[in-house]
């Protein structure tokens, strides 16, 4: 009995098997979803501006103009005519609006029209803050050429400023690491100077104490040899 599970067991694995064979890989997850910019005042005016004008456009395929353009169709079978007017206009207005879209999405134009907005106000509250009797402003145009440029390079030098300042930050952080390091090691370098020093001193000292009791030694040693020497 136990052999003829094992069998039966057997065939249903490889058609577990031939199965996930059969499925494949699993499919790459999904790219995130773009999220829209919500447009402003502006973008939505130009928003409008393109669906008046294609609606306008659309408009002067008409019935009328395009029965006009098939007339014996007209006459003869003008359901069918005007299913496929219908479905030009539906056709041509989604490409439209699908082309319009995909340009829209490729020159940022919902962000560019948000930005002018923001400038637009930046520039009537900094009028306002002015005041009625203030000065009025000298046009782009007037400017001389050092200011112009000065405003064109103040983007790209302020950038450039913060990158040099995180770095000048890093190179003051590697080298007060470095200091510290040094520090500890001429730490370490008086220490053991010390250390070698008091061991100088106790070499001297014994020295001293050797040179004591050297004559004496030297004394003895040579009775000794005198006494192993007489026969």
């Amino acid at each position: 009995m136990a052999a003829v599970g094992g069998g039966q067991e057997a065939p249903a694995s490889q058609q577990q098997q031939q199965q996930q064979q059969q499925q494949g890989p699993a499919s790459p997850p999904l790219p995130a979803r773009h999220t829209p910019l919500t447009p402003g005042l502006r973008a939505s005016r130009f928003q409008q501006v393109l669906d008046s004008s294609l609606s306008h456009t659309l408009a002067k395929i008409s019935w009328d103009n395009f029965a006009a353009c098939y007339p014996t169709i007209a006459a003869q079978s003008p359901a069918v005519l005007r299913a496929v007017q219908k479905q030009m206009v539906d056709r041509l207005g989604a490409l439209c609006k699908k082309e319009f879209d995909t340009v829209l999405q490729s020159r940022n134009v919902v962000a560019k029209l948000n930005e002018l907005e923001s400038l637009v106000s930046e520039a009537e509250r900094r009028r306002d803050d002015a005041g009625v009797g203030a000065e009025a402003p000298i046009p782009p145009h007037m400017l001389p050429p050092d200011q112009i440029l000065a405003a064109h390079l103040a983007p790209h030098l302020a950038q450039q400023q913060s990158q040099l300042n995180a770095k000048l930050q890093t190179v003051q952080a590697h080298n007060a690491k470095l200091f510290s390091d040094i520090q500890k090691q001429r730490e370490e370098m008086q220490s053991l100077m010390a250390l070698l020093q008091k061991v100088f001193e106790d070499i001297d000292g014994a020295n001293g104490q050797i040179d004591d009791v050297a004559d004496d030694l030297a004394k003895e040693t040579r009775t000794v040899e005198a006494e192993m020497t007489e026969p």
